[in-house]
């Protein structure tokens, strides 16, 4: 599960891209911007619900699945 203490969240597709989508907030509502696409939603702070839209949108949109923290120990 991604860690809710991060800006951004970071994908790469099979081609060896970076796709990022950055997490800003304001109170409970968060607003998530993809910095390829220039997508945008509104999420409100459950635990983990914005993060869990940003790697949806990553995956669907970019098909950017590679976690390049899963090799991080």
């Amino acid at each position: 599960m991604p860690t809710p203490l991060r800006p951004s969240l970071s994908r790469w597709d099979q081609h060896g891209r970076e796709h990022v989508v950055h997490i800003h907030k304001a109170g409970i509502q968060r607003t998530l911007r993809c910095g390829t696409c220039g997508w945008r939603k509104a999420a409100q702070f459950l635990p983990y619900l914005p993060w869990l839209k940003a790697e949806a949108h990553l995956m669907e949109a970019h098909q950017a699945t590679v976690n390049p923290a899963a090799g991080r120990a």
